[in-house]
């Protein structure tokens, strides 16, 4: 194909891209320069198999142990693909930056608006604590690097100026030049997937002594205090759970994606299925190489994956697969604060925020949204704050996120089974929609309900689980606030087909 072909498809794309966003509702003003595959690495890179798998390691660890580890790995991730899938076939329909929320208030048959007010403010809480719980689980890394390297001494307070220190590069990256993100995205998902590849076969070959298969796949470990084994294991799962949490950023920066009806769901399900398989080699490599489980989950380094390192393939070699890891963790936190903006920027844009106005603005030297950007940092410093007096804050805000994205997530998945006049877009799922909706809302139903039971016996302030009390004041707060102001100027004519406003839109253009 000459250059001339060659540009002028790329032309009639994006024309085609501006035209169904304006169909939808939205001027382009965000630069769409994003390939399929930065739209895969920004997904990819926010699952990051080398920081969930790696910084909650130890969550599964006491509850449940291997087992929870290597077979429930596979297991969640199963269910996560269909929820991925499901989807993915809305967002080819509805490409925009306000994702989920956009997409509850096109398939709501009732109140569609107040469908979209609840579940983009899960979105929004969401993204802050997955951003929170990120950066959180990278400041943990680098210090455990650091202490080894440098003796800085592991506390929760260096711990924290660490993670602040982090998140504020973070916004700092981001805010800079969208090309500067979309250079470091691509980096960062060839990063994973080579950093991975070496610390898998380091694993496997270096160490001269390794568990047992059956010991890798089977030992059971309950360090939760509850009697009950099946319930140890099943807490175990948010592991697993909160590492495939993140893949709707595909969506959320569909309106910077060429061909967005298509590479943006292509982007939701392969960043899934890629972490899948290259996250359960991960794992069995990590579990099969512990020497000492007890010394691992105690150690002064306060990361048990660092000490698991250490003792396989000694203090130098050790030190460079944590190494790996700490900056495969930068690069996820740093997608992270490129989606959560996208999408605070997207709800602003609808007047759902507070200060909507600064909030919506997009910064024409830079072609991102710089305030949105500022305002995701602030508000994970916020949620992470408690980390400062006990590092079970990590678990909690972990929960907070995995049940508020997952609402979020399946919310719309639902609607669109219970809505007679969908009409699917240029990636869908065919005959098999209701079979993968359907159990994609069940496993969600699940998960949701088991992440907001308590995790450890007996209950105190240090264990009980606060996902329930943060998901009943998001609830309240959006209800109370829908009927002080939202009803009254949230999305306006954003959920029904808007063929006039379209037409508009383009002449502006």
């Amino acid at each position: 194909m000459s250059a001339e072909k060659r540009q002028a498809e790329i032309d009639q794309i994006h024309e085609a891209d501006i035209a169904q966003l304006a169909e939808l509702g939205y001027k382009q003003e965000l630069r769409r320069t994003m390939s399929g595959f930065t739209n895969f690495a920004v997904s990819f890179s926010i699952i990051s198999i080398l920081a969930g798998c790696i910084t909650s390691y130890s969550i599964a660890m006491n509850a449940g142990g291997p087992m929870a580890i290597t077979i429930g790995w596979p297991v969640v991730g199963v269910f996560v693909v269909l929820v991925a899938l499901a989807m993915a076939e809305i967002c080819s329909v509805y490409p925009t930056a306000g994702g989920l929320y956009y997409w509850a208030g096109r398939l709501a048959t009732k109140n569609k608006r107040g469908w979209a007010w609840v579940v983009g403010w899960f979105n929004f809480m969401g993204e802050v604590a997955v951003t929170a719980a990120v950066d959180f689980g990278a400041a943990v890394t680098w210090m455990a690097f650091l202490n080894q390297v440098a003796g800085i001494p592991v506390d929760h307070v260096t711990q924290f100026v660490c993670f602040l220190i982090i998140l504020g590069l973070h916004g700092l990256l981001n805010a800079f030049n969208v090309n500067v993100v979309k250079l470091l995205t691509t980096v960062s998902a060839w990063w994973h997937l080579a950093g991975a590849a070496i610390i898998i076969g380091v694993l496997f070959f270096v160490p001269k002594h390794h568990q047992p298969l059956d010991w890798t796949f089977t030992a059971f470990v309950n360090n939760t205090g509850w009697a009950s084994p099946i319930y140890a294991v099943l807490i175990g799962l948010l592991m697993a759970q909160y590492t495939f949490t993140g893949f709707d950023a595909s969506a959320h920066v569909a309106e910077e994606t060429r061909n967005a009806a298509i590479n943006a769901p292509k982007g939701i399900v392969n960043s899934v299925l890629v972490s899948l398989f290259a996250g359960w080699l991960l794992l069995i490599a990590v579990t099969s190489a512990i020497k000492d489980y007890d010394g691992a989950l105690g150690t002064e380094l306060g990361l048990p994956p660092a000490q698991i390192f250490i003792d396989a393939v000694g203090p130098t070699l050790g030190l460079f697969l944590l190494f790996i890891c700490a900056v495969a963790q930068f690069f996820c936190g740093m997608a992270c604060v490129t989606s959560s903006s996208r999408m605070s920027y997207a709800f602003s844009r609808d007047n759902a925020l507070p200060g909507s106005r600064l909030w919506s603005q997009v910064n024409p030297r830079t072609g991102t949204p710089t305030n949105s950007i500022w305002l995701v940092v602030a508000c994970s410093a916020i949620l992470a704050a408690p980390s400062l007096v006990s590092t079970t804050a990590y678990l909690a805000v972990t929960s907070i996120a995995v049940i508020g994205l997952y609402i979020a997530y399946v919310t719309p998945v639902f609607l669109r089974r219970t809505n007679t006049h969908f009409v699917p877009g240029r990636w869908n799922l065919g005959k098999y929609s209701t079979i993968v909706g359907w159990i994609a809302v069940a496993w969600v139903v699940f998960i949701v309900i088991l992440f907001m039971l308590p995790p450890a016996n007996p209950i105190t302030v240090d264990t009980f689980n606060y996902a329930p009390v943060t998901v009943l004041i998001v609830i309240i707060f959006s209800a109370v606030t829908w009927f002080l102001g939202g009803k009254n100027h949230f999305m306006k004519d954003r959920t029904g087909h808007n063929t006039k406003e379209a037409e508009e839109i383009l002449a502006d253009d």
